[in-house]
């Protein structure tokens, strides 16, 4: 596991501190972020294609396209699939027959709310899929101060021991350079003077 840094009571590093080995903070909980945020993007995918087939799907029921085509028979069997759970809502509104291949032109409501649902589900996913990516933003910013303030430690302890050695060569040089000069013997006081006799007194 990697070593929370110190100096965040503010009391420096008694060793060198570690090296940042670019490793993240909460490995676990990115990996998840990770799984999450790919399996939501997968759903989302799924979702924008079921909203195409009901699109394409509801315009080929409007506009009476005919089933016997291989690409409308392909469509509608898709459209089936994605309906499945929608099927029988509503009831289908006829609205006669198209020119030149006699085809219903069919008006599907339960395509409509169908659409409505999906699209419903696809917002929220894509909600989901917004909040797990200000997660993610949120671990980014938490391990790039963690590195930053690492980096910023490890620069301060070199340049505290650095500074320490320097002091202490400079104060090796003046100990040696004192050390190697040489001592002046003390000066000697002058021999006192005699004491002066006092002059002998004239006689009468």
């Amino acid at each position: 596991m990697t070593p929370s840094p110190g100096p965040q009571s503010g009391t420096p590093y008694s060793t060198v501190p570690p090296a940042d080995d670019g490793s993240y903070l909460h490995p676990e909980k990115r990996a998840i972020l990770w799984v999450l945020r790919a399996i939501t993007y997968l759903i989302y995918a799924y979702l924008i294609f079921v909203q195409i087939i009901l699109a394409l799907g509801f315009i080929l029921l409007l506009l009476g396209a005919n089933p016997s085509s291989g690409f409308v028979e392909w469509w509608y069997r898709n459209l089936d699939r994605v309906m499945e759970p929608f099927r029988g809502i509503f009831t289908p509104i006829e609205l006669g027959t198209t020119q030149g291949n006699e085809v219903e032109s069919i008006f599907e409501t339960s395509v409509l709310f169908a659409m409505i649902i999906y699209a419903i589900v696809a917002i929220a996913v894509s909600a989901f899929a917004s909040w797990l990516g200000k997660r993610m933003h949120r671990l980014d910013v938490e391990d790039r101060a963690y590195h930053e303030r690492m980096a910023y430690e490890r620069q301060a302890y070199l340049d505290r021991v650095s500074a320490e050695r320097v002091a202490n060569t400079n104060a090796q040089t003046v100990a040696q350079a004192t050390a190697q000069q040489p001592t002046t013997p003390a000066a000697t006081p002058p021999p006192a003077a005699p004491p002066q006799q006092p002059p002998a007194p004239p006689t009468g």
